[in-house]
């Protein structure tokens, strides 16, 4: 076990004596997510807030708070960062708002609660930008997203992101997205064509395999390919049979398949003209029921 340098003899709170570290190259990156009613969304898009440039000033906030964490953090040191970049991705499919924060420093410490300040700060700014017209916004999933350098080396979160939930009422169509969904163990999730298959309960895409068709000029979105959920930055081509992935709620899935054989073309391939599930596709049962919304975390489950 680790020594917790933060505690004194007495057990007191204290800043850790840096002194005698060798200064090394560091860096951080952090996200947020910002949730708005599809009204608020419509209206930040659109730049009819009334208070002005939203997203401008989300993003000057999150560069000033990164450089003053040390005033805002009781035991933080003051870091001269060398960069400090942010930015805001508006997602209409689930009508959140992306922060992301990346610093960079040369020192004796980490950078992390810069990065994780600076994302929360600049969702919070957006948050006041945008409250006069949905108070009910929330500020969601802040979380450290990597770090490299010093002497605990680097970090990567284990994970991605739910960026859809879709269901749809009959087979071989493409599904439609939900604001939240209810996985239920050994069915799957309601309201949905595929719940009951006893091993194809859940399918899951990645968000990376639908832009690489996006980017031939094919208008697709979530649920295009008849997945449930939607996800990035989970590695999906590494996923084997038996592998289970744990949600933000709790809800557990195990995976069952990877890929699948097509005996005939579907409605979606003939709309499409592709269709990448056979190739990419995830498929999974619930061992644990749960909820499940677009913006959810979800991980590996050792």
């Amino acid at each position: 076990m680790k020594e917790f340098t933060h505690l004194d003899a007495a057990g007191r709170a204290r800043m850790v004596d840096v002194g005698d570290r060798e200064p090394s190259r560091r860096e951080a990156r952090a996200r947020a997510s910002v949730r708005m009613s599809p009204g608020v969304f419509r209206a930040l898009i659109n730049g009819t807030v009334p208070k002005g440039d939203a997203l401008g000033v989300a993003r000057l906030a999150g560069m000033l708070a990164a450089k003053r964490t040390w005033e805002l953090i009781p035991l933080c040191h003051p870091l001269p960062l060398e960069f400090v970049e942010v930015n805001l991705a508006p997602e209409p499919e689930t009508q959140t708002v992306g922060v992301e924060v990346t610093v960079r420093t040369t020192g004796k410490t980490g950078a992390e609660m810069e990065a994780l300040t600076g994302a929360a700060v600049a969702a919070l700014a957006l948050y006041d930008m945008v409250k006069a017209l949905g108070p009910e916004t929330t500020v969601e999933n802040l979380r450290l997203v990597s770090k490299s350098g010093g002497r605990s080396g680097e970090y990567a979160y284990p994970g991605g992101r739910v960026v859809a939930v879709s269901t749809s009422a009959s087979r071989g169509e493409r599904k439609q997205p939900q604001a939240e969904g209810i996985l239920r163990a050994g069915y799957g999730l309601e309201g949905d064509a595929h719940a009951g298959d006893p091993e194809r309960q859940v399918s899951l895409l990645a968000r990376e395999s639908i832009l690489q068709l996006q980017a031939k000029g094919l208008e697709l979105g979530p649920g295009a390919f008849a997945e449930n959920l939607t996800v990035e930055g989970l590695d999906t081509g590494s996923l084997t049979v038996g592998d289970r992935l744990e949600l933000q709620s709790g809800a557990v899935l195990e995976v069952t398949a990877v890929g699948k054989e097509c005996h005939e073309r579907c409605a979606i391939y003939r709309q499409v003209g592709d269709c990448v599930m056979p190739r990419e596709g995830v498929f999974t049962r619930v061992l644990r029921g749960g909820s499940v919304r677009p913006g959810d975390m979800l991980r590996r489950k050792g």
